[in-house]
């Protein structure tokens, strides 16, 4: 039969220890919550950036491909078919239509309609600027003239967004 010994008894944490324990480890998850966020955010940024990248590659592709001029238009959540107009949409695949990425902000100088020639050239011009709340990072994707070249960045100009093309600096980690 075990015997009682008053040293051990005394042995547990008092209570101001672990209340301090607790506020350790309460600022520690706090710091972990925000930091995950801010890497949610900038990955979410690096994605739509990625995948509106693709959308032109795979109009460019589809108009060459049927030898005929197509459109494509950018909306709040991405590419997708052009209203009205005298030319049919690109028909890009369902990899390059954009689902809604929440937090993420599209703003842009394009056209309602973003012209594909029957080569595959872009025939329009504009800056595309990507950003999200809580991370400073911001993409910009620009389509230049006159040969249709696409270029992703990072964007450094205003804090209003407005896209400039000479905002759109080459980034090392593209």
């Amino acid at each position: 039969m075990p015997r009682f010994d008053s040293r051990t008894a005394h042995a547990g944490f008092s209570l101001p220890e672990v209340l301090v324990a607790m506020a350790v480890l309460g600022i520690l998850a706090a710091m972990s919550v925000g930091s995950g966020q801010r890497s949610l955010a900038l990955m979410r940024v690096e994605s739509t950036s990625r995948r509106l990248a693709l959308g032109l590659e795979q109009a460019r592709q589809a108009a060459a491909r049927h030898g005929q001029p197509c459109a494509l238009a950018l909306g709040p959540s991405g590419w997708r078919e052009p209203s009205g107009g005298s030319l049919p949409a690109c028909g890009i695949s369902d990899g390059a239509e954009q689902e809604h990425q929440a937090g993420v902000e599209l703003r842009h100088n394009l056209p309602a309609a973003l012209r594909f020639s029957s080569n595959g050239l872009v025939l329009d011009g504009g800056t595309v600027l990507i950003a999200a709340e809580g991370i400073e990072l911001r993409r910009c994707l620009v389509l230049s003239l006159p040969l249709g070249v696409v270029r992703l960045g990072r964007y450094s100009g205003p804090a209003d967004g407005k896209p400039s093309s000479s905002a759109c600096l080459a980034d090392g980690a593209l």
